[in-house]
């Protein structure tokens, strides 16, 4: 058996390749954004959930300001209420602005930081890397429930790997 401790250093997945996992995770959820009726992404809930426009917006509310937490060192303030006018332009337009600056912001974003503790948004501990590994996981989560919102209302959700 392998012994697990010499590798420690070995690497399985670069930064560049983290972030591009994300990203396609990023243009997948912008399909499903795409493809509610507009009235629907802000109102329609099932079952006590959110509507998705309220989930993107805790997804918005998380990604940029946490990952500039990450950068800067500064805690950043968690509000996930952004007001986005009942308008599925606003949420597709600050979806992109987000877009551009995560590809910024991990620009500044060191391979040698991932394994850094850190308490985000002066609450949640962990490294670095666990961190993003929320923000994708939790992005998975609302776009699992989007899915059930979008088949019960009669409309056929993006397939769940188109990534590109």
């Amino acid at each position: 058996m392998e012994n697990i401790t010499a590798n420690k250093t070995t690497q399985v997945i670069t930064p560049a390749q983290l972030l591009e996992h994300w990203q396609g995770h990023r243009r997948l959820t912008r399909k499903v954004i795409e493809a509610f009726p507009e009235n629907d992404l802000f109102n329609y809930s099932i079952g006590g959930m959110r509507p998705f426009a309220a989930m993107v917006s805790e997804l918005l509310a998380i990604a940029v300001p946490g990952l500039r937490e990450m950068v800067s060192g500064k805690t950043a303030t968690l509000d996930e209420h952004i007001d986005f006018g009942n308008s599925k332009t606003k949420v597709l337009e600050l979806w992109d602005k987000a877009t551009v600056e995560i590809d910024a912001l991990w620009s500044q974003l060191g391979p040698d930081r991932f394994q850094e503790h850190i308490k985000l948004f002066g609450q949640y501990e962990g490294s670095i890397q666990s961190s993003i590994f929320y923000f994708v996981d939790n992005e998975m989560h609302h776009r699992g429930q989007a899915y059930v919102y979008l088949r019960s209302l009669g409309i056929e959700p993006p397939l769940f790997y188109d990534r590109d």
